[in-house]
């Protein structure tokens, strides 16, 4: 029997559970972040602190996703994603029942350790199991349960904490969760074409370094350190300054805002086709402007034009995001998915420390201290975006 192929009930199978296992670990992930200002009232804690609910995740799971893609090639595909899986949805439901801040940011650590299962493998597991032809389609379906997940899980725990609590909120996720990670289990074709290999740790750090001394691929990840950073960073504080006078907006209602990530379907899709004609740099530049105007959009005080600068922002992102990590791939001579994991693992740390350090701008200098950091960050783009373009062959 061939590899999966489009149309066939196995690669179905293969679609919707890939695409269960991307919206829990992203529902997972970024369900806390509408939750950040309540946690600041329930915990006594700054808008900085409370950021420390994601940071810490994001932090973990850069960090875990270097090895668990390497623990991978020893133990196997899908046991290790259906582990990470339960595990993570285990652990939200523990972390609904945390009894002090600590405890609650102690729960999200171990989250992104475990949570680091899925995305390091699943695209290694698509790359073998699927007909070359129908992978582009399986790819789709995956990453749209990663973007689709992102947000249902922020729009959940914003619309249940309003009704209930941020607890319930966050238990529900986990029941939900723990339910498709079952069915991920029951439905995911198991492995014909991997082929386990010896644990080798010191190849791949050797193969890492070897990425870190090449002054495009640092270009790049400095790229997604930026992207990254400034996106959740405006997403992180956002929440503080609609609760608050002159909005006064609901939970649900901030919750909603994220929809707006929809928007990402299509810029990714579009900008990537445009960089075939315009060239990637070009392209990048213009998400980059377009990711600038928008933040700037948001100083406004009207809600609605700071709605369309949010989107607009979101648009310039996701677009952007695709240009720097489709170019890692194309960059990277050998070993091109420790080059894309080294990517995300700085993508993800932008997501860590600058979305802390922006709670220290929000404190300070309000919203406008957020978005002059913001800006301050993407215009460090250019020049490494500049750079790249010079030493790439």
């Amino acid at each position: 029997m061939g590899k999966l192929q489009q149309g066939t009930p196995e690669l179905h199978k293969a679609n919707f559970a890939l695409f269960a296992g991307g919206f829990i670990t992203f529902s997972i992930l970024y369900d806390v972040q509408p939750l950040m200002p309540i946690f600041s009232k329930e915990f006594h804690i700054s808008a900085a602190t409370g950021s420390l609910t994601l940071s810490v995740t994001t932090l973990t799971l850069a960090i875990s996703m270097l090895i668990t893609s390497s623990l991978s090639e020893a133990w196997g595909r899908k046991i290790m994603m259906s582990i990470s899986l339960f595990l993570s949805s285990l652990i939200v439901i523990f972390t609904a029942f945390a009894p002090t801040f600590g405890s609650l940011v102690g729960f999200r650590i171990l989250q992104g350790i475990v949570l680091a299962g899925l995305p390091a493998i699943a695209m290694a597991y698509l790359g073998e199991e699927v007909d070359p032809n129908s992978l582009g389609i399986a790819m789709g379906i995956y990453i749209s349960g990663n973007s689709i997940g992102g947000m249902t899980g922020r729009i959940i725990t914003g619309m249940m904490t309003d009704f209930f609590s941020w607890r319930i909120a966050m238990g529900s996720i986990g029941v939900i969760s723990l339910v498709l990670s079952i069915w991920f289990w029951i439905n995911l074709p198991n492995s014909k074409y991997f082929t386990p290999k010896p644990l080798k740790l010191k190849n791949l750090f050797l193969s890492l370094f070897s990425h870190l001394k090449d002054p495009a691929l640092l270009c790049l990840y400095g790229i997604g350190f930026i992207l990254m950073g400034s996106f959740v960073t405006l997403y992180n504080y956002i929440g503080y300054q609609l609760l608050e006078p002159p909005y006064n907006l609901s939970q649900t209602i901030v919750g909603w805002i994220f929809i707006v990530y929809l928007t990402g379907t299509f810029s990714s899709t579009w900008m990537g086709r445009l960089s075939d004609s315009l060239g990637r740099k070009k392209v990048l530049w213009i998400g980059l402007v377009i990711m600038v105007s928008g933040a700037a959009l948001t100083l406004v005080a009207p809600l609605a034009l700071k709605i369309i600068g949010i989107a607009i922002f979101t648009f310039g992102f996701f677009g952007s995001h695709s240009i720097a990590s489709s170019w890692v791939g194309r960059r990277a001579k050998t070993e091109k998915a420790q080059a894309s994991s080294l990517y995300l693992f700085f993508y993800y740390c932008g997501s860590s420390l600058a979305g802390t350090a922006g709670g220290y701008f929000w404190t300070n200098y309000g919203w406008a201290g957020v978005i002059g950091f913001i800006i301050c960050l993407l215009l460090i783009a250019f020049p490494l975006s500049f750079k790249l373009s010079i030493t790439q062959r």
